[in-house]
């Protein structure tokens, strides 16, 4: 065998198991016991669990005059610095543009740019019979998801929204919606600016969670009528997680990802002093404490399927600055990509809220499977790509900009030391992060056609 993987703990979504490892090519040959190969790395001490899936990120994004500061090599190389080898972004057509030609233009940016291998999620902005042509044709071709807004510019009313999910069920895609009131979110950022309320902290009072559960509400209720699956993205309270239940309780197909900021970060970090609370400006933004617990609970249980970051870098010391007297101008987002398997590893498997087998599902095994990438990612077996990762349950590392490798000059958990790391990363059976250093080839990473959506 051309590599071996000896005497590590294998940790899957299902099994824990002492075994080796032997990798042919770029794929996992054998899984047994006394195997030899012409390279051997030693897993003694050590987790090895399949590569991590993170299915919602967003690299070079352009929001007005300004891009998101991590592009595909920056942002994928931190990825694979903190344990993730596979991402799904997001394919986003600007107006007079076609979804054809937005999705030529996208991959024309990652192709020979992404250090891990990648797959994009479609976007749709209206539901022109040439959208909803072309949705069915790119199924096809292997872009099985498909990102719907109630919110921001890219929003659809609820006619678009019944016939984009009619198309998605037809072809397979699997809708990702973000659920946010729209006019609920405009009417309370205008009375707060007219008030002179200008600063940080009215961000999180101007998309409260009951504008997030109405519009989740409201999309679960149209998914309902047509007889769609869908996703919730970054789901954030309570209040939504009750709406999802209800339509399981119904008898939807209902699936919901979670963001680590969201679990570990609190709308008192909006308080901090200064403008230091710009760095917490996301969408859906930071809740109370009392959310944690319920969402805790729902990742540990089964009423959220997977850990996503929604990474969306902005630099503190320039572009957030915009909003410095008007907290709707500052860029929405915060970095997430590198860290999250370690949060996630460290707050949950450290902390006894999660198994090392649902720490698996929900971060490698579930999105793999509700993105059409299980079994050739996301899992330990004969036959899947050989994306692994030796993790040392034993390494510390304090998650500070300067530790870290994305393209940011802040991190929103500069304050947390995880436990728990990762040693050795592997793509398809190379190695491509050894000690936190990248090792790997910017460009080797490859397009995923993924099939369609069949949970």
């Amino acid at each position: 065998m051309d590599l071996v993987i000896k005497s590590g703990t294998i940790v899957t979504a299902s099994d824990i198991y002492q075994a080796d490892l032997g990798v042919e090519g770029e794929k996992i040959a054998y899984i047994g016991h006394s195997l030899s190969g012409r390279e051997v790395v030693d897993a003694t001490g050590h987790y090895v669990f399949p590569g991590f899936v993170d299915a919602h990120v967003h690299l070079s994004l352009p929001v007005g005059d300004i891009v998101s500061s991590d592009d595909f090599a920056t942002g994928t190389i931190a990825a694979a610095c903190g344990g993730t080898t596979t991402i799904l972004d997001f394919i986003t057509p600007v107006s007079g543009q076609s979804l054809r030609e937005a999705t030529a233009a996208r991959r024309q940016e990652a192709d020979g740019q992404v250090a891990i291998d990648y797959g994009l999620h479609l976007t749709a902005i209206d539901a022109t019979p040439e959208t909803l042509e072309a949705l069915s044709e790119l199924a096809a071709e292997g872009y099985t998801s498909l990102k719907l807004y109630t919110t921001y510019d890219m929003r659809l009313n609820d006619d678009q929204f019944l016939h984009l999910l009619a198309a998605a069920r037809e072809c397979g895609l699997l809708p990702l919606v973000h659920t946010e009131n729209h006019a609920a979110i405009e009417y309370l950022k205008a009375r707060f600016l007219a008030e002179g309320k200008t600063e940080s902290r009215y961000h999180p009072l101007s998309r409260p969670p009951a504008v997030e559960a109405e519009a989740a509400n409201r999309v679960l209720t149209l998914a309902g009528l047509t007889g769609t699956p869908v996703c919730i993205a970054h789901l954030t309270c309570r209040e939504t997680l009750a709406a999802a239940g209800e339509a399981r309780a119904r008898g939807q197909a209902v699936y919901a990802e979670v963001c680590p900021q969201h679990l570990l970060l609190s709308i008192d970090d909006y308080d901090r002093p200064g403008f230091e609370g710009a760095k917490f400006v996301l969408s859906p933004p930071l809740r109370d404490r009392s959310h944690w617990q319920p969402l805790w609970q729902a990742l540990a249980d089964g009423g959220l399927q997977a850990v996503s970051t929604d990474h969306c870098p902005w630099t503190f010391a320039k572009q957030k600055q915009r909003g410095r007297d008007d907290f709707t101008q500052i860029p929405n987002g915060a970095p997430g990509i590198e860290t999250r398997v370690p949060l996630i590893y460290s707050e949950g498997v450290g902390k006894g809220r999660l198994s090392l087998n649902r720490f698996v599902e929900v971060c490698a095994t579930g999105p793999a499977r509700l993105f059409g990438l299980y079994p050739q990612k996301g899992t330990i077996a004969v036959g899947s790509d050989a994306d692994l990762v030796l993790w040392d349950p034993n390494k510390e590392r304090r998650l500070t900009a300067e530790n870290l490798h994305m393209n940011v000059d802040y991190s929103p958990y500069e304050d947390i030391t995880v436990k728990g790391y990762p040693a050795l990363v592997l793509q398809r059976g190379k190695i491509i992060v050894r000690d936190n250093e990248f090792v790997g080839e910017v460009g080797a990473g490859q397009f995923l056609k993924r099939h369609p959506f069949r949970l």
